[in-house]
């Protein structure tokens, strides 16, 4: 894992020097010292319009040499104007910085950041870039067994120099946490499903968090069908790896509150069923326990900050296969609820899932609120494509919360109507309720969410995200994070704990 420091030192030992530039292209008497050690170099190019432009996230690579002749690299990062600045920002010119001085194979790389950028103090800015950088650092290659060293080498030392490096490390140590919440996320997201099935999932899950203090229960099928979660059990009835439910109890209160409750679709192979998907990018659908990874990665990252919070996480653990004695379009289930669902589509299975979950919750559980995630549909991407998630939510007010939380965060959520109109598409002839909506095509993302709130009890506040557009990264744009799983939701739903629920 990266190191990050917080030193007040001479930066020449690093094998690259970042520079932070704002738009008004003034540098500081530290970077100035810099800039003469490098014969001007650094005022000399920011000057230039032809070739640095101040606007946020623009980057110049200049290569010199220290007093011993050494190729060094000097990193020019733009800031753009202060009035905008904001701790996500901060977070991605560090996860940038990063990016660049592992792409100049930098071992190492110092960075000397002003006294104050806008409203953000040193050492806030200090543990800011940090963070960003180790979530940029992340990486999956366990199983790419023929790369070279070189093609592997990743940027190992990040030293930040900081005046008040104790505080500065204070700070970075939420940050920390959060990450390693985002990484169990994106191990998990990231994983190969012939390794990463239901049964190995719980096992993971029980290893990573039990240690943390965290109580962790795992319910097989014999105790789910003891309970009547016919329609969880359904969808991974075509497998022979055995479908699981996990509880996981994070409490960091000493008294009974209520709790927050998080609920996660945990589908860790999706073909569709019966209803089988089209095989051109089916190996994607490994991804479809996205929503589970989000849950498992705030737990952890709420435990190793000590939150001071009491939170329930539920995942539901299936692999929905096409067996001899997979279900059946037609087939009719019973929930734990009591309501029966007439299956329509095999490949509608994620809402069979969270129904019983949400409901083993609320029997179990007195919640302060729910909020389930997961990737749902693909009519949400059709509706937001890859820049927001999908929110559905029964209160204004939670609605709002998580809306305020994403934008600190940067994982957007915009919000979808609930309306008696999509309820009513769910309509069946058979049984209580259809798992999909009448008219084909229309409303896919709505009439999903209503399934699901079909299910929560009169008076609880819920919130359903459809996260389906966003859980993986194809482009690799987002400095903070590479190509692959985001992990997204964890730091979302990490910040719409502390901004509401949390006590100071």
């Amino acid at each position: 894992m990266l190191k990050v420091s917080f030193e007040n030192k001479d930066m020449d030992n690093n094998e690259a020097i970042a520079i932070i530039i704002n738009d008004q292209l003034k540098i500081d008497s530290e970077t100035l010292l810099i800039d003469q050690k490098h014969h001007g170099l650094i005022s000399k190019t920011i000057k230039d319009k032809r070739i640095f432009k101040p606007e946020y996230g623009y980057s110049k690579i200049l290569t010199t040499t220290n007093k011993d002749g050494e190729v060094r690299y000097l990193i020019l990062i733009a800031l753009g104007s202060e009035d905008h600045v904001s701790e996500v920002r901060i977070e991605e010119i560090g996860g940038e910085i990063h990016l660049l001085a592992t792409s100049c194979k930098a071992s190492s790389v110092g960075i000397r950041i002003p006294n104050k950028v806008g409203h953000l103090k040193q050492e806030k800015i200090a543990a800011l870039l940090g963070g960003g950088a180790l979530l940029a650092s992340y990486r999956f290659d366990k199983y790419q067994t023929m790369k070279s060293n070189e093609e592997k080498f990743i940027t190992e030392d990040f030293d930040i120099i900081v005046d008040d490096h104790e505080h500065a490390l204070k700070l970075f140590e939420e940050q920390k946490s959060l990450a390693l919440g985002v990484f169990f996320a994106r191990d998990c997201i990231n994983e190969v499903p012939n390794i990463l099935y239901p049964e190995s999932y719980a096992e993971r899950i029980l290893e990573k968090l039990e240690p943390l203090g965290i109580d962790v229960d795992v319910l097989g099928e014999s105790q789910m069908r003891s309970l009547g979660m016919g329609a969880l059990l359904g969808v991974g009835q075509g497998s022979s790896n055995e479908s699981k439910l996990v509880v996981m109890k994070y409490n960091g209160l000493d008294d009974d509150s209520d709790p927050i409750c998080f609920v996660g679709k945990g589908v860790t192979f999706d073909t569709g069923g019966i209803s089988l998907k089209p095989a051109a990018g089916m190996g994607d659908m490994k991804y479809d326990m996205g929503g589970s990874a989000s849950v498992v990665g705030v737990i952890k990252a709420l435990a190793l900050r000590n939150a001071k919070v009491n939170v329930v996480g539920i995942v539901g653990l299936v692999e929905n296969m096409p067996g001899g004695n997979a279900q059946r379009p037609g087939d009719v289930v019973r929930t734990m609820s009591g309501q029966t669902v007439e299956v329509l589509n095999t490949d509608a299975e994620g809402r069979l899932v969270l129904c019983d979950c949400v409901t083993y919750l609320q029997q179990n559980f007195k919640p302060a609120c729910i909020v389930d995630i997961a990737t749902l549909t693909g009519a949400i991407s059709i509706s937001l494509g890859s820049t927001y998630a999908g929110c559905y939510a029964n209160d204004d007010e939670l609605a709002h919360k998580l809306i305020a939380a994403s934008l600190k965060t940067n994982e957007k959520l915009w919000r979808m109507p609930l309306h008696p109109d999509y309820n009513d598409m769910l309509k069946s002839t058979v049984a209580d309720i259809a798992n999909i909506g009448s008219e084909k095509g229309l409303a896919g993302s709505s009439t999903a969410a209503h399934f699901i709130g079909r299910f929560i009890n009169t008076g609880v506040k819920w919130a359903h995200l459809d996260i389906a557009g966003v859980a993986y990264d194809k482009k690799g744009t987002n400095p903070i994070c590479p190509k692959g799983a985001v992990g997204f939701g964890v730091r979302l739903l990490n910040q719409f704990v502390k901004d509401n629920y949390e006590s100071k």
